[in-house]
């Protein structure tokens, strides 16, 4: 299939979803920057597009879903277009305009779609209770001091792994625990935990950019040089040093 055809293959896709739904949703993940979902086609039932930038608290496949309950709430009269808390079953929600600037970077498809060179958006922005560090404040302009992780927009990737590499980690690693716990499994793959990772439940597990924690946690660093099967740790307290794990057998 050719690129044009590709292309209009989605196009006809995001309008059969704007047909059935009111909206298309277009989730996006990979090449080291965290993941986001943004919706195509509110524009002519709400006059903004959303969009739900990082939030980690929330698992890839849950974007979509998060994204259609804060849609739900807005259409009911009770809320219609207020600015303030939207309840879900997914946590409580405000809204945030969105700088041009990360419109144009993060929700490309709505600019294909609509052939507009400005498009309203509103960022979904959790309550503190499903906050996370890599949450961005979409509303100031695009610049390399943004959340954890969104630097590499605007900024050259500085370590010596891939710019994809991704890390198990936990919720409270997320929410700025501080982390204690290092592993190098695979070439591209590390575990980086707040806490023991044994008593880490499934549900508070999750993976992310490595380039999140990095940038979150400078004394990260040296776990890009890990050999792969080492590790280390150190204590919570903050004055704590690094500790080697050794090699597995």
């Amino acid at each position: 299939m050719t690129g044009k055809a590709k292309r209009e293959s989605a196009l006809n896709e995001i309008r059969r979803n704007i047909a059935e739904y009111g909206f298309h949703t277009y989730v996006v993940t990979g090449s080291g920057k965290p993941h986001y979902g943004y919706t195509i086609g509110l524009t002519e039932s709400l006059g903004r597009e959303l969009i739900l930038a990082g939030a980690y608290f929330y698992r890839l496949d849950e974007v979509s879903s998060v994204i259609r309950s804060v849609v739900d709430q807005l259409r009911t009269p009770l809320h219609g277009d207020r600015q303030g808390i939207l309840e879900s079953p997914w946590g409580n929600f405000s809204l945030r305009k969105v700088d041009i600037s990360w419109a144009k970077e993060l929700m490309l498809g709505a600019f294909d779609y609509y052939g507009a060179s400005t498009i309203e958006a509103r960022q979904i922005v959790p309550d503190e209770s499903h906050w996370t560090i890599d949450i961005p404040n979409l509303s100031k302009p695009l610049a390399p001091n943004a959340a954890p992780g969104w630097q590499w927009l605007q900024q050259e990737w500085a370590y010596p792994v891939a710019k994809d590499s991704v890390a198990l980690t936990n919720l409270d690693a997320l929410r700025g625990e501080r982390i204690t716990e290092v592993m190098r499994w695979e070439k591209d793959e590390w575990e980086i935990f707040a806490g023991a990772g044994p008593d880490i439940t499934e549900t508070e597990r999750r993976v992310v950019p490595l380039g999140v924690l990095l940038a979150a946690d400078p004394s990260l660093v040296p776990a890009v040089d890990l050999p792969v099967g080492c590790g280390f740790w150190r204590d919570a307290e903050a004055q704590s040093e690094w500790h080697a794990w050794g090699k597995s057998a």
